[in-house]
Formats: C-alpha cells, structure tokens, sequence
C-alpha cells in the first residue's frame, strides 16, 4: 500500500478486515477529536481498546491499557492520536505487536514510520481521519 493517498478500495479492505480497534491516545474528555471518533467508532459496531499511559480504568466502557504490548488478543487496526514526533514510538510498537494495520489520524505524518511499517508489511494511512473515511465510504 502507497505511504500517501490511498485508493478508496484499499481504505475499505482495511476498513472491511477490521473489527477491533486500538486507539492510542484516547481521551476520557468527551470534547477531544479521539472520544468523539472513537465513540463513533463503537456505534458503527467496532470493538474499540483504549490505550493510554494515563491512569484510569475504562473510556467508553472499555479498559484501559497502558502500552500496546499489554493489550491482550489481536488487534486489527492502531488509530494513533498522538503528536508527529510520537508516532514513531507508536508505529514501532505496532509493528512489533503484529497489528494488520497502522492510522495515523489528521495532521499526523512520519514518512519514517511509514516506511518501517511498509517494510514489514503493515499498511499504513496517515494524515487521514478514520471516522470521515469510514462515514464516506460506508454510513450512507
């Protein structure tokens, strides 16, 4: 899969395969962009697993994991909420933990990240938000 500007069909192939969720960056605030997409997200009948450092037990009913190391089971897609210069660390811990596939939401590009993540056969999307993609593509 190309680093930038997927096709339409490779967005719902991944989309099509995906049926759980990590969302790196989740927050507990209903007013941030990864509550918001992340409920809608689980409304559109995806399993969403929360991955954040900070402390607390659930987001949206769902327990909270501190890494992606700790998440138990497969996980099909990483949506990563983070800053550009974190979502290196991030891509990296989702190669090594087997995800089939890496988000990284808008404004959020590591062509570095892409690559590595490219190398290891992972297909990558960057600068894109999931829930637009996902509302085109499919929630007509």
């Amino acid at each position: 899969m190309p680093i930038h500007n997927p096709s339409d069909e490779e967005i719902k192939a991944i989309l099509l395969n995906t049926k759980t969720i990590a969302v790196v960056g989740l927050s507990d605030k209903p007013s941030r962009a990864s509550h918001g997409v992340a409920k809608l997200m689980q409304r559109w009948g995806f399993k969403i697993i929360p991955v954040t450092p900070k402390p607390q037990e659930t987001i949206l009913g769902e327990k909270v994991y501190p890494t992606l190391a700790r998440v138990p089971g497969e996980i099909d897609l990483v949506n990563v909420f983070r800053r550009s210069e974190e979502a290196g660390t991030v891509v990296d811990e989702a190669i090594a933990r087997g995800a089939k596939a890496i988000w990284l939401q808008l404004d959020i590009i590591d062509e570095a990240a892409a690559e590595r993540a490219n190398a290891a056969g992972i297909p990558i999307i960057m600068d894109r938000c999931l829930m637009v993609e996902y509302g085109r593509l499919f929630a007509d």
